[in-house]
């Protein structure tokens, strides 16, 4: 039996079934266990979370005479607060980077928790649970929703020890705003966050001093890596529930386009198309990250390499998509415009692809900072064009990251 009863009631031996609240406001990951650590209780407390969810059936019930609320005396409330969260779900407002990158850094901090959390019980042998994975996912969603610049943008700013994990919420992000741009309906971009967030799970079963060597990994050492969309396949299999979507991306988000891709050489036709979205995805996050053994590529660099390798590697009309997702001058890019001014690209206008929201604040001509200025390159007007990007590396501007995202680096 399911009660509803206040945090300050929990103890040792219960089972919490549910939290009442965003899973933001709680610092655990997932929901369904029996309380087996003092600590667990204390860090509820802490955290802004009033009530909670207990099964009697799977762990102890409260004290004789203390109250509580049944599930069925509950019922008319939890539908009154689903028809709510629906209804706000269908609400979002659009917002700018600049109002959607705080709510975006605690969706990743969050996350990355979250994540590390699944590959510590993936590598403990616990089956994998995707049911508590989605309301992340949900979280995700909204915020590419409001805006999808803002938490794609920052997840990129990861350092290498954090990669791993990152990586898969970033790819979370990205596969969320692609399936948008694809127009795939609400059931299916859901999906894909989740099939993003879980495509790297198997990684958990390769070697830490294999995954995070900063060096060039040897013939043998890469043939282990490649393993990992087999062992993922493998922990997603021990789950129960998991769409079939999310088992196929996961295997075969190293598949390539010509058959050359791994693990079992697929062509074209045989990708399925959601697989093809986490090849877009997985590459894109991999080359602007930094990784132990280099440093990350510029966002709108990345794009014209990919575009070089399209032929091949990636789906042409997914590509595509993914650009148009992005823009071509991502957030984050480093441009030039030619007034000879240097500016990041801070937000995407909706108006044109080579047209974003540029924050200059430096002069190429005076070879000096000047004061930050944000353009809108299309607005009416406005003359100023990018006339080319520019390497972070050659200018070695290292406030770039707090420029366009307003967070200290």
């Amino acid at each position: 039996m399911l009660k509803k009863i206040q945090v300050q009631q929990l103890r040792v031996g219960m089972h919490l079934k549910e939290f009442c609240g965003s899973w933001m406001e709680h610092p655990f990951w997932r929901n369904g266990f029996v309380i087996a650590d003092p600590k667990d209780i204390e860090s509820v407390l802490a955290s802004s979370i009033k009530e909670v969810w207990i099964d009697c059936s799977k762990g102890l019930d409260v004290a004789s005479g203390e109250p509580s609320i049944s599930e069925a005396e509950s019922e008319a409330e939890v539908n009154a607060t689903l028809a709510k969260v629906v209804q706000e779900r269908r609400n979002v407002s659009p917002t700018s980077s600049a109002q959607e990158i705080e709510t975006a850094a605690r969706i990743c901090q969050q996350s990355k928790r979250a994540v590390i959390s699944m590959f510590e019980e993936a590598r403990m042998g616990k089956a994998v649970d995707t049911g508590d994975a989605r309301k992340l996912v949900e979280e995700i969603n909204d915020s590419v929703a409001r805006n999808p610049g803002a938490l794609i943008s920052l997840a990129r700013l990861k350092t290498a020890d954090d990669y791993t994990y990152m990586h898969s919420v970033a790819v979370c992000a990205m596969m969320i705003a692609l399936a948008k741009q694809l127009k795939l309906d609400e059931a299916q971009t859901r999906v894909a966050g989740l099939a993003g967030l879980m495509h790297d799970l198997g990684k958990a079963m390769i070697p830490m001093d294999v995954l995070n060597k900063p060096g060039k990994l040897s013939t043998a050492e890469f043939n282990i890596v490649k393993r990992h969309p087999e062992e993922g396949h493998r922990l997603l299999l021990t789950g129960t529930d998991v769409h079939p979507l999310v088992l196929d991306v996961c295997l075969h988000h190293h598949e390539k386009t010509d058959g050359s891709g791994y693990p079992k050489g697929l062509k074209d036709a045989e990708i399925s198309l959601f697989a093809k979205m986490g090849a877009v995805c997985d590459v894109y996050d991999a080359i602007t990250s930094n990784r132990p053994y280099k440093p990350g590529w510029d966002p709108a660099e990345s794009l014209r390499r990919m575009a070089e390798w399209a032929k091949g590697h990636f789906d042409m009309q997914v590509f595509q998509a993914f650009v148009k997702s992005l823009g071509i001058y991502p957030i984050g890019s480093l441009v030039q415009l030619s007034s000879g001014r240097l500016g990041v690209v801070v937000e995407q206008t909706g108006k044109s692809l080579t047209m974003p929201c540029v924050k200059v604040f430096f002069s190429t001509k005076s070879n000096m900072r000047i004061m930050p200025e944000v353009i809108d390159l299309s607005g009416a007007g406005v003359k100023e064009k990018i006339v080319s990007r520019e390497d972070p590396a050659k200018w070695q501007f290292h406030d770039l990251n707090e420029l366009w995202s307003g967070l200290p680096d």
